[in-house]
Formats: C-alpha cells, sequence, structure tokens
C-alpha cells in the first residue's frame, strides 16, 4: 500500500496567523518578526522607538511581507490591553504572541542598586507576565490555540558575573513559561521560551570586529561553545519559526536552548 510522503513545508507555514511581537526594534525582536513575516504571518511589531519600528515595518513590506508598527510597550495593563485587541482588529485575530521586549542593567550584588534590580525585573519579569497573560486570555476566548513565545537567555540556567538583576530575571522567566503552559495547554496554547547565547546585533557588533579587545573577549566566549563560534542572526530564525508553527504543537513548556552548545552539562 502507497504510503504519502508528509508534506513537512506545510507544518512551518504561517500564511494567515496574526503574530504580534514586543520589543520589535530589538535585535531579537526584529528578527523574529522579519522570520514569522517571511513564513506568512502578518506580524504587529510593538516598541518604544517610533523611528526605528517605521523603518523594520517598512522593510518587511517592501520585501513583500505584511506588517504594522505600534509604538508602545508592554509596561501597564492599559498598553497591552492596546496591543493585544489592535492586533486583534487589525489582523482578524491573534495566534502567535512573540515577547521580545526586556532590559538589562549589568550589576554584580555589591555593584547593583535596588532600583537597578527592580528596573531589570520589571521589563523582564512583570512586563512579560503582563502581555503573555492578555494575549492567553485573547487566545483561549477565540478557541482555537495559540503560541506564546518568550526570550529567555542561557543566563536564566547558567550564571555569570556582574549580572544579578538579568540571571534572576531570566530563571524567574523560565518558571513564568512553565506556569503558563500548564495553565492554557488545556486551550491548545503553547508557551515556550527559546534562550539564546550571544548574537550578532548592533549592542554585540565590536564583538566581531578585528581588534585585540574583541579577539581577547571573543576567544574567552568561544572557549565554551563547542561549535565554536558566535551566533548569527539566522541561527535564530528557524528556531522561532518552528515554535510558533504547527511543527510544534506538541512542544509545551520548553526551554529551547540556541546557544551553539553552551549550556552543556
Amino acid at each position: 500500500m502507497a504510503i504519502a510522503l508528509p508534506k513537512i513545508g506545510d507544518l512551518f507555514n504561517l500564511a494567515g496567523k496574526s503574530a504580534l511581537v514586543t520589543g520589535g526594534t530589538g535585535s531579537l525582536g526584529s528578527i523574529a518578526a522579519r522570520a514569522l513575516a517571511g513564513a506568512g504571518a502578518h506580524v504587529t511589531l510593538a516598541g518604544g522607538n517610533k523611528q526605528k519600528l517605521d523603518e523594520i515595518v517598512k522593510e518587511i513590506n517592501d520585501a513583500g511581507g505584511v506588517a504594522r508598527g505600534v509604538a508602545l510597550r508592554p509596561d501597564s495593563e492599559e498598553n497591552v490591553e492596546a496591543l493585544v485587541n489592535g492586533t486583534v482588529a487589525a489582523q482578524g485575530g491573534l495566534d502567535i504572541l512573540y515577547v521580545a521586549s526586556g532590559f538589562n542593567k549589568p550589576g554584580g550584588v555589591a555593584q547593583q542598586t535596588l532600583a537597578e534590580f527592580d528596573s531589570v525585573l520589571d521589563a523582564n519579569v512583570r512586563q512579560t507576565f503582563l502581555i503573555s497573560k492578555a494575549a492567553a486570555l485573547k487566545m483561549k476566548d477565540q478557541g482555537r490555540g495559540g503560541k506564546i513565545i518568550i526570550t529567555s537567555s542561557v543566563r536564566g540556567a547558567v550564571a555569570t558575573n556582574n549580572s544579578v538583576g538579568y540571571c534572576t530575571s531570566k530563571a524567574a522567566t523560565d518558571m513564568l513559561v512553565k506556569t503558563f503552559a500548564t495553565e492554557f495547554g488545556p486551550a491548545g496554547i503553547t508557551v515556550n521560551a527559546i534562550a539564546p547565547a550571544l548574537f550578532r546585533s548592533p549592542l554585540t557588533a565590536w564583538l566581531y570586529e578585528d581588534t585585540d579587545r574583541a579577539k581577547a573577549v571573543r576567544a574567552n566566549i568561544i572557549s565554551r561553545l563547542p561549535l565554536g563560534r558566535l551566533g548569527e542572526p539566522d541561527d535564530f530564525t528557524g528556531s522561532v519559526v518552528f515554535l510558533a508553527s504547527a511543527a510544534s504543537d506538541y512542544v509545551n513548556g520548553h526551554v529551547l536552548y540556541v546557544d551553539g552548545g553552551f549550556t552543556i552539562d
């Protein structure tokens, strides 16, 4: 009896899906937005930098994707409701939330002030909770399932110096993912995280330069990476589309390390 081979491409097709990306002007948020649009989703990008937001939206639309921008951060209940309801009104629903909004204020335990520590937890935990809650409840009301993807970090699992607020916030993010996944899984809503190591971005561009300082820091980082190199944007794209698509329908409450092997025990 003849068998039909699975149409693998269909599993990753996001045509007709509605996506919201917070932190859409950041390095990983903009990569995620481009990836989702490239797979066929209609994307709303949210961010506080309107000029940068407009540039990325134009870039996606000029390349044949469908995107719109909203100059809001998910830092209040009013803003997250506006983002979720605006996406639903503009795109006919909400199927995918990608949370890339966040913040880091480097500092060790002795150096970091309480205000700095609180600001990191506010951006990375409180705001993630607010937007994920609003999106999950909307998806549940729609009755068609959904995908929530949250940006974590290898520093949620591996402590590093000078990062007390950030490491703490990302460990909390990982547990937030698991609790949301437990609660909303019965509604067909999967909640997962992507935990990257270092990727090329405007903030890390200096690490890729041909200077003595960059070479020394880069060598130290690469010594912990079995793949022997730092990450490039294309290394991140596939994980976003996988967790946003039907290919991951049975993946829930998982932290996917996209880190070149940094977290191998």
